[in-house]
C-alpha cells in the first residue's frame, strides 16, 4: 500500500505545484499583453484626442493626451476642403484596382505555383521570394519609368498597377493552396472541368480566409501608400488621399496645419479599422492556414 500510495502522492504534488505555477503565469502574461496594447494604443488616443483640439491648444501644450476644449472644427474643415472628396474617390477606386488585381491575379500565380506543374516552377516561386525580399527604394526608379513608357503616369491605373499583383499575397496564397486535398482538384478533372473553372468555382471558395487576408493586406498596402502615389501623380486631380492631405495641410508661410492633418489621419485610419473588424476571423484563418505563425 505504502508503494502504491507514494507515487500517486508524488502525482499529486507535481499537479499540485504545476496548476501553482500556471495560476501565477497566466495574470502576468495577461498583464504583459494589456501593457502591449496600451503601448500600442497610445500613439492612436494622441492622434485622436489631437483631431478634437484646436491649432492654437496643439501649438501650445502638444503633449497633452485630454483636449482642454473638445471641437469638431478640424473635421469640418477637412470636409470643407476643396478637392478632398476627389482625393478620396482616387484612394477608392485606387485600392478597389489593387484588391480586384490581387485576389484575381495573385490567387491565380498562388495556385499555379502550388497545384500546377510547369517548367521553371522553382525559379518562378524563388524569384516570388525574392521579390518579398527586396525593398521598395530599390526599384521605384525603375518602376517608374515603366509606367511612363506605358502612357499610364499621372492616372489612377499607374498608381494601382504595380500593387495590383503583390509577392506577399502571391505567397500567402501559395501556401494555402498547398493544404487544399489534391484528390478533389483531381476529381474535377475527371469529371471535365478546366482549370479555370477549377480555379474560380473549387478553389476560390475553398481559400476564403486566404483571399480575406490578401484583401486586408492589399487594401491596406494601397490605402496608406504615399511615395508612389506622389511620384506617380503629378496634378492634384491624380492625388490619393494620403499625398492630398498632405498637400493641403500646409497653410500659409508654409505652417502645418496639424488639426487638419490629425482628422485627416483619423478619416485615413477608420476604413481599415472597419474592414479589419469584419474579417477580423477570416483573417486569423489565413495566416495560420499560411502557416506564418
Amino acid at each position: 500500500m505504502t508503494t502504491i500510495a507514494a507515487p500517486r502522492n508524488a502525482e499529486m504534488t507535481g499537479e499540485r505545484t504545476h496548476m501553482r505555477r500556471r495560476s501565477v503565469a497566466r495574470p502576468l502574461l495577461y498583464g504583459a499583453l494589456v501593457l502591449c496594447a496600451l503601448l500600442t494604443m497610445l500613439p492612436f488616443v494622441w492622434v485622436l484626442s489631437g483631431s478634437l483640439r484646436s491649432l492654437g491648444e496643439i501649438r501650445s501644450d502638444p503633449g497633452a493626451w485630454l483636449p482642454h476644449h473638445v471641437t469638431l472644427d478640424n473635421f469640418v474643415r477637412l470636409f470643407q476642403t476643396e478637392g478632398f472628396g476627389r482625393f478620396l474617390v482616387n484612394s477608392i477606386v485606387v485600392a478597389v484596382i489593387v484588391v480586384a488585381g490581387n485576389i484575381v491575379a495573385a490567387s491565380a500565380a498562388g495556385y499555379a505555383l502550388a497545384k500546377l506543374d510547369f517548367a521553371g516552377k522553382r525559379i518562378a516561386f524563388g524569384a516570388v521570394m525574392a521579390a518579398m525580399m527586396v525593398p521598395f527604394t530599390t526599384v521605384f526608379v525603375t518602376q517608374f519609368v515603366i509606367t511612363v513608357d506605358l502612357g499610364l503616369a499621372d492616372t489612377l491605373t499607374g498608381i494601382a498597377l504595380p500593387g495590383a499583383a503583390l509577392p506577399l499575397s502571391v505567397f500567402i496564397m501559395r501556401q494555402y493552396a498547398l493544404s487544399v486535398p489534391d484528390e478533389l482538384l483531381e476529381a474535377a478533372r475527371i469529371d471535365g472541368a478546366g482549370e479555370f473553372r477549377i480555379f474560380f468555382r473549387i478553389f476560390l471558395p475553398l481559400a476564403g480566409p486566404a483571399v480575406a487576408t490578401i484583401t486586408i493586406m492589399s487594401f491596406l498596402y494601397s490605402w496608406n501608400n504615399f511615395i508612389w502615389p506622389l511620384i506617380v501623380a503629378q496634378s492634384t486631380s491624380s492625388y490619393t488621399l494620403p499625398v492630398g492631405l498632405a498637400a493641403t495641410s500646409q497653410a500659409a508661410a508654409h505652417v502645418t496645419d496639424y488639426g487638419l492633418m490629425l482628422a485627416g489621419a483619423i478619416v485615413v485610419m477608420l476604413p481599415v479599422l472597419v474592414l479589419f473588424l469584419f474579417l477580423q476571423r477570416f483573417f486569423v484563418q489565413g495566416i495560420s492556414g499560411t502557416g506564418m505563425r
